[in-house]
């Protein structure tokens, strides 16, 4: 009640204060145009146009909002508005003018110095407000210091750039907020001694140690800092024995606002380089504004990932299918509670069952579909390969057909590195699902795409959730291999360039995501230790336990017969021979894989495996475990 009343109260302060701020622009206007000397037959005229360049002008600042926000947080968007509306409510006074008393009397160029005058009293008065309350906060952040610092977290800035500004000025505005910046570094030595909003801007970076200042957290305000460059600035935080966080990489800020929420702990991501995704949002938004998107997988790492990304492009729908009733909860929560209102549908269910598929789709219509569901997990569908084959192979089979049946515009396959020379039963079937897709397109008017790409850092069962829970429980981490490499991207840089290939496909492409250079899965382990302030081989063992079934030492992106070339995207490439097989021949193949699931046997499974794709390899000494005939006989 009282914030309500409060609210009006100021509203009708302001409407005051624009009314007199509106007379004097007129009054001005008239004494500017006669030389400060008004005619006399003017003078009982302009009581007549007071009411109707009232109306006018007071009718344009409602309809552009001048009063819906607080002018203490006043911006550049706030003075378009001004102008906009001062220009509106100048020509509707003149038509009023024109309907009512006719143009001959009154003299137009006083409208003309009164609209330049009015926009320039309502910025002045918007801008003072600010102005006002900004130098009472920096006042109390200099002279009050004891006062304001009092009870506070006392914050260091690294980094002097536009993140560090924004994140200073919204502490400065919302004094709510229990922090204070005191200091700014940058390695940019011109920046030293100037300010940003007050706070000093104190020198580089390496001098944090030197600087006697007291401070309790630091603050990395570097979005696109390289890998070299995050571990050189951890290594100075580490030395100052001083928690720190960071902002993420643009490409986690799903809505592109940098604020205190985003900041967070520095993670792997971090370590890996950090450079801006570039998207083309046109080009993406062509294909998902206003339509029906279906996301196979949806509570998944990538498919959840993808989820948060649609939403931000305002599709007519989003189909969330997902066959885990926990990670559907998860991900329909998250849409509720979105700041993007988007029309969103969860289905439990599995892409084994057909029917379902079907009435999905039939009531549904999908226009779009990112599949994304898949067993992924090496050794555990190496231990049950008839589950991949069935989720993986004929599950992707099921929604090709239902996307042919429904008349679907894109069909999205994620699929992996490990597709690639395939050494194990997960890999081998998401290189039968590439064929699928390729052979597909051939003849079909849905767009049907596949992009590969390697780990991604903390999806589910991945290495590093799997090292930071050892870290957790005092250690060992268990590394099976020290030369293990792998190749790393983060989840949100993945959807996003998912997102982009999409936009990019005419049918039956396979695209590859430029990883970057594989990283060593032992520093890997070295570095979350050191990120959990701690040291390797001291204080958290290494235990190396061996390779285990499926892995391969090192991943590829290509096979030898595949010749990848550029889209004009930097971290997208595209395969230029891949070629897709007869389509009925190939269903009759891929039924024969499908059929050797149902005998449980893993012999047979990878036998039928290797006949369609010659290049897999299964691992043989998974093979030796696993010479029993049936799953019965196993259990």
């Amino acid at each position: 009640m009282n914030k309500t009343y409060n609210k009006s109260r100021n509203t009708f302060v302001f409407i005051l204060v624009d009314i007199c701020l509106v007379l004097g622009a007129l009054f001005v206007a008239f004494l500017l145009r006669f030389d400060f000397a008004i005619p006399e037959y003017l003078i009982g005229n302009v009581f007549t146009y007071i009411p109707v360049i009232l109306f006018a002008k007071l009718t344009s600042f409602f309809i552009f909002g001048l009063y819906r926000g607080m002018w203490r947080y006043t911006s550049i968007s706030d003075f378009i508005s001004i102008a906009q509306a001062s220009s509106f409510g100048s020509l509707l006074s003149l038509a009023i003018f024109a309907l009512l008393y006719g143009l001959s009397g009154f003299p137009k160029s006083v409208l003309f110095i009164d609209y330049a005058l009015c926009t320039i009293f309502l910025g002045v008065s918007r801008a003072s407000i600010r102005i006002y309350f900004s130098n009472i906060s920096e006042a109390q952040t200099i002279t009050g210091r004891n006062t304001l610092i009092k009870g506070r977290k006392k914050l260091i800035m690294i980094g002097a750039g536009g993140s560090a500004e924004r994140i200073i000025r919204e502490i400065r505005d919302n004094r709510g907020m229990k922090f204070v910046v005191v200091g700014i570094l940058d390695d940019d030595t011109s920046k030293t001694g100037a300010t940003i909003h007050s706070v000093p801007i104190l020198g580089p970076i390496d001098e944090l140690a030197n600087f006697n200042i007291p401070f309790d957290e630091i603050i990395i305000c570097l979005p696109t800092a390289t890998n070299v460059e995050m571990r050189r600035i951890i290594a100075i935080c580490k030395s100052v024995g001083k928690p720190y966080r960071t902002l993420p990489a643009y490409s986690e800020l799903i809505d592109g606002k940098v604020s205190m929420k985003s900041v967070r702990e520095v993670s792997m991501v971090d370590l890996l380089g950090r450079k801006e995704v570039e998207l083309d949002r046109s080009s993406i938004s062509q294909y998902i504004y206003g339509k029906r998107v279906l996301v196979t997988g949806a509570g998944g790492s990538i498919g959840s990932e993808l989820v948060r990304n649609c939403l931000t492009f305002d599709p007519d729908l989003l189909i969330l299918l997902d066959q885990s009733e926990h990670n559907l909860f998860k991900i329909e929560r998250e849409c509720e509670d979105s700041k993007h209102p988007v029309s969103f549908q969860p289905i439990l269910g599995d892409i084994r069952d057909k029917t379902l598929l079907h009435r999905v789709f039939s009531s549904f219509n999908p226009d779009v579909v990112f599949h994304a569901a898949a067993y992924k997990h090496v050794p555990m569908q190496e231990d049950h390969p008839w589950e991949a084959i069935l989720t993986n192979i004929q599950g992707t089979l099921n929604l090709i057909d239902a996307a042919e049946d429904y008349n679907v515009n894109r069909f999205v396959l994620v699929s992996t590195d490990k597709a690639v020379n395939p050494t194990n039963i997960m890999g081998a079937t998401k290189r039968v699902a590439e064929k699928l897709i390729q052979s597909k397109s051939i003849d079909s008017s849905v767009k049907f795409m596949a992009v590969r790409f390697g780990n991604v850092i903390g999806s589910s069962g991945s290495v590093i959730p799997t090292f930071q829970e050892q870290i957790r429980n005092g250690g060992p981490i268990t590394i099976t291999n020290p030369n293990m490499q792998r190749y790393f991207m983060s989840i949100s840089e993945a959807a996003q360039l998912i997102l982009q290939a999409g936009a990019m496909g005419s049918g039956g492409e396979i695209y590859v995501l430029d990883m970057g250079k594989p990283v060593n899965i032992q520093d890997i382990a070295y570095e979350l230790i050191r990120l959990s302030g701690l040291e390797p081989e001291t204080d958290i063992g290494i235990e190396y336990i061996g390779m285990r079934p499926g892995e391969k030492m090192y991943e590829e992106l290509q096979t030898h017969e595949e010749n990848i070339i550029d889209t004009g995207h930097d971290k997208i490439l595209v395969l230029k021979n891949g070629q897709g097989n007869n389509w009925d021949k190939l269903l009759d193949d891929v039924s024969e894989i499908v059929d050797s699931a149902k005998y449980y046997d893993y012999k047979r499974v990878t036998q039928e495996l290797k006949k369609f794709i010659p290049e897999y390899v299964p691992d043989t000494k998974t093979l030796k475990q696993r010479l029993k005939s049936s799953i019965i006989d196993e259990y």
